[in-house]
């Protein structure tokens, strides 16, 4: 499995999360859902991913950017 693959996961998993906190525990929960969200548009424009440097750091190679 590629490092893109594995962010994709982590990053749907954590929306999905939060989102169900926000729904049984507190609506605070949403600020973590639009940070998830604000940092996956932000590496789609700087290919900056702080998630695929720690991959990287374990070995698991990437084919962006």
């Amino acid at each position: 499995m590629n490092a893109e693959r594995i962010i994709r996961i982590v990053a749907g998993s954590f929306i999905l999360i939060s989102l169900a906190l926000a729904h049984y525990h507190s609506p605070m929960w949403l600020w973590f859902t639009a940070f998830v969200g604000f940092n996956l548009l932000q590496s789609a424009f700087t290919c900056f991913c702080p998630l695929e440097k720690i991959l990287n750091k374990m070995g698991i190679k990437s084919t962006s950017c």
